[in-house]
């Protein structure tokens, strides 16, 4: 059997009812109109860092005289590298391993990594020379880079730029779509680089007993800021047409 409403329970039942009929039949607030813009600085900057890595390496029927001549040479290549002006030194990677060739006895392999690095690039060609001369170490690779200092100042030029060229955009467009003003929305910055293969820099040094001169090229480093963001179109104040 159905209890009848009280009268305070009916009143807030109709009350509540109303509520919900006009939620329903009431349009949502009008959006303002959107309009995203992307916008891009880039520079070449000339790489002002030079990465060198060097092996010293063994091979024996006995691990312990594969590790003693790897220690060894480390060691003296070590010395040479930290009395080198201009250049930072870490050793990295120590490997054993052993290699079966075909139709001949196992041996073992050991190895060890010597990274060299820092912005003098006539001191560090200089060094990986006489390492590679004098205390038998094999070149493994070498890169340059844009340092740190150089590339952080490269970005905020780039995005000042990169700001200002988001704006004309952003007010072409609202001109384009009919808008006489815009207000920045959400924008983000995005910094980015690519390295490129065009020489900018040289640096040469004597190689050892009397040896061609070596030549380094250390390219560029194309570093970009990217703008992205949203223009709020002003709709209280067309252009009249």
């Amino acid at each position: 059997m159905t209890r009848p409403l009280s009268a305070g329970r009916l009143a807030a039942a109709v009350a509540l009812c109303a509520l919900s009929i006009a939620a329903f039949g009431q349009a949502p607030p009008p959006t303002q109109p959107v309009v995203t813009v992307t916008a891009a600085a880039t520079a070449s900057i000339p790489n002002d860092r030079m990465h060198a890595w060097l092996r010293a390496e063994a091979e024996h029927a006995d691990p312990a005289i594969a590790a003693a001549t790897v220690n060894a040479r480390m060691a003296a290549a070590l010395a040479r590298a930290k009395a080198a002006a201009g250049a930072e030194v870490a050793t990295s990677g120590y490997s054993t391993y052993q290699v079966s060739p075909k139709g001949q006895p196992s041996r073992w392999r050991v190895s060890q990594t010597l990274s060299i690095q820092g912005n003098d690039f006539g001191a560090i060609t200089a060094l990986v020379g006489r390492l590679q001369a004098d205390d038998g170490l094999l070149l493994s690779g070498m890169n340059f880079s844009v340092s740190e200092t150089a590339r952080r100042a490269a970005e905020d030029r780039l995005t000042q730029q990169a700001i200002k060229s988001w704006q004309a955009r952003a007010e072409l467009a609202a001109q384009g779509f009919g808008f006489q003003n815009w207000r920045v929305g959400k924008v983000a910055v995005q910094t980015g680089d690519t390295a490129r293969p065009y020489p900018m820099l040289r640096a040469s040094a004597a190689a050892p007993d009397g040896a061609p001169p070596v030549t380094v090229e250390a390219g560029t480093t194309d570093v970009t800021v990217t703008v992205t963001g949203d223009a709020v179109l002003d709709t209280a104040r067309p252009v009249p047409r």
